[in-house]
């Protein structure tokens, strides 16, 4: 079995020297080769010296990502209060990395994200639905926090009474969970929507980034 990994290891270094530039510059070239890396247990991110840094240059692909990544979410951070849709991220990435830059994908957005976390715990991966809020701040969010930004997921917002409903909660666990999230900045709260207040996670209305907006113009402006 020993031979056959450092057999397997040998053919994935001569793979690596052979389609080097594809690797480096085809995002999915690169998610197919860090997929036959993981099945023998090489993670080509793990050092910034030795081989496959120095071959591939791709240690400093992923550390120059993650600082466009920082860089966009500090510049959003006063809008949507830390949190962001990976497609959102996604999106300011390939902006400000402009038309000749290297081609990134959301899978190269997350493991990168995965390799800042080692900085603490101010950068994070939320599933929601089927795609992630990457939390760039050191708040403290658990499971409940987690289920909540789920529910927002399809409307933007959330109330007291849904999170009731859907969630068989008390009064009162749903609002220490909606007042974390405002004390956070990742909510903001309507108290003139009809009925009770409504719960808008700003995160989750990505197509409202490019405007100064509120809440009550949001509703507005989403069908």
């Amino acid at each position: 079995m020993s031979k056959q990994l450092d057999m397997f290891k040998t053919n994935l270094e001569e793979f690596a020297s052979k389609h080097k530039q594809e690797i480096r510059k085809n995002p999915e070239f690169r998610v197919q080769f860090q997929d036959m890396c993981a099945t023998i247990g090489v993670d080509p991110l793990a050092s910034g010296k030795g081989f496959w840094s120095e071959m591939l240059g791709v240690g400093d692909f992923y550390y120059e990502l993650g600082v466009q990544i920082i860089e966009v979410c500090l510049a959003l951070k006063h809008r949507n209060g830390g949190l962001i849709t990976l497609e959102e991220l996604h999106q300011q990435v390939l902006k400000g990395r402009g038309k000749f830059a290297q081609d990134v994908s959301q899978d190269d957005l997350l493991r990168a994200i995965k390799k800042l976390k080692v900085l603490g715990n101010g950068f994070g991966i939320i599933p929601v639905g089927g795609t992630y809020l990457i939390q760039s701040v050191p708040a403290e969010l658990n499971m409940d926090h987690t289920v909540v930004l789920q529910l927002a997921e399809k409307k933007g917002y959330v109330t007291v009474s849904e999170i009731r409903s859907s969630l068989k909660w008390e009064t009162e666990r749903a609002k220490q969970v909606l007042e974390h999230l405002l004390k956070e900045g990742m909510a903001w709260l309507d108290t003139q929507a009809a009925g009770e207040p409504q719960y808008w996670l700003p995160a989750l209305f990505t197509e409202l980034y490019s405007q100064e907006i509120t809440p009550e113009e949001a509703k507005e402006a989403i069908p």
